[in-house]
């Protein structure tokens, strides 16, 4: 394994340190690696060693490529700066990629605390946004992140569908950053589409880190099960950016949304009732709508008892109550609809642009 350390400013002492692993001869299967931009905590005065190399380990053990960032902090840390710092090393990283054997769409950041904060921001309203965020006991809260740096913005407002999958853990008794943080954001996700994964640990202390007794002391009062964030977070990746193929990644599991009503282009992966209320749509879902009207009933005996009973009691109105939240390629498979015309509607909705 190579280490380098790179001066990314040298006035305020930001650097980027790289654990960069070896691809290719015995790793034959391997020719690149995802890669993981650590962001420490440390309330924007200092970053903290103990969310630095700890957590690295756990990362290179799993394959990845690591760096660690030490961005501004104390009276350097007024905004845009530590945003800016993130900026310059995921340019760097990007920039170097092919040296250092890294996928660039597969680049991942992880912060605690007011990195957590950073790492949010990068991953809400950076320019070079990373492809998942792993935030842990993370400040979110603008009136909650002015008490480390007052010039840091809120992040919970700057969620948007483009906002990257996010994987949250936390202690629900954390009195340094309370957990109101955590269930805000994941709510703010939750309501633009974007996939998330979140652990909420009963009880610990805020900063844990890994959780190992060689960075938390035995008697801090740990939930026992908060360590596996570590092991819950990789396989989460695993699920998002995809695993070690055979010199490739394998596919994701897990998409960057809940369903297609979130991308970019209209899909058989949106709903049946984001599709009929979008007006952009409704020259390309006519001729099925028109289909299903005729056979709403075979349709949702298909789909279950349940849908089946209300269609018939209460008509078009009820068979929407139980589809219009699932997506359109579900309920294509409750039908007997041609292979021919669900290809024609799959090709006529992938050319439409998605207004939301």
């Amino acid at each position: 394994m190579n280490i380098e350390k790179i001066v990314l400013e040298q006035e305020r002492k930001v650097t980027l340190t790289a654990y960069l692993q070896e691809t290719g001869g015995r790793f034959a299967y391997i020719e690149k690696r995802p890669g993981i931009l650590i962001i420490p905590g440390g309330g924007y005065q200092y970053c903290s060693e103990r969310e630095a190399d700890p957590p690295a380990m756990a990362f290179l053990k799993a394959g990845f490529q690591v760096f660690i960032l030490n961005y501004s902090i104390g009276k350097d840390a007024r905004w845009p700066n530590p945003l800016n710092d993130y900026e310059a090393a995921m340019e760097q990283i990007q920039t170097k990629a092919e040296e250092w054997r890294i996928y660039k769409d597969k680049i991942a950041v992880l912060g605690f605390s007011a990195g957590g904060h950073l790492a949010a921001s990068a991953a809400t309203m950076a320019q070079h946004r990373p492809a998942a965020a792993i935030l842990g006991y993370a400040v979110t809260l603008g009136d909650m992140v002015k008490n480390c740096e007052e010039t840091a913005p809120d992040v919970v407002s700057a969620v948007d569908r483009r906002t990257c999958p996010c994987f949250v853990f936390a202690t629900r008794n954390d009195s340094v950053v309370p957990i109101e943080n955590s269930l805000t954001f994941i709510t703010a996700l939750a309501k633009n589409g974007v996939s998330f994964e979140t652990h909420i640990y009963a009880y610990g202390p805020h900063g844990f880190s890994t959780g190992d007794t060689s960075v938390e002391y035995k008697d801090s009062h740990l939930c026992s099960r908060a360590p596996k964030w570590t092991e819950d977070s990789i396989a989460w990746l695993r699920d998002v950016l995809g695993d070690f193929g055979d010199k490739t990644m394998t596919e994701p599991a897990c998409p960057r949304h809940v369903t297609g009503d979130y991308e970019d282009y209209l899909s058989l992966e949106c709903t049946l009732g984001y599709l009929r209320r979008c007006q952009n749509a409704a020259e390309a879902m006519e001729p099925f709508m028109k289909w299903l009207e005729e056979n709403r009933q075979q349709v949702a005996d298909s789909i279950g008892p349940a849908a089946g009973e209300i269609t018939r009691r209460e008509g078009m109105e009820g068979f929407f109550l139980m589809a219009d939240n699932r997506t359109l390629r579900e309920v294509l498979g409750n039908t007997d609809l041609s292979r021919e015309e669900q290809e024609k509607l799959k090709e006529a909705l992938e050319k439409i642009e998605n207004p939301l």
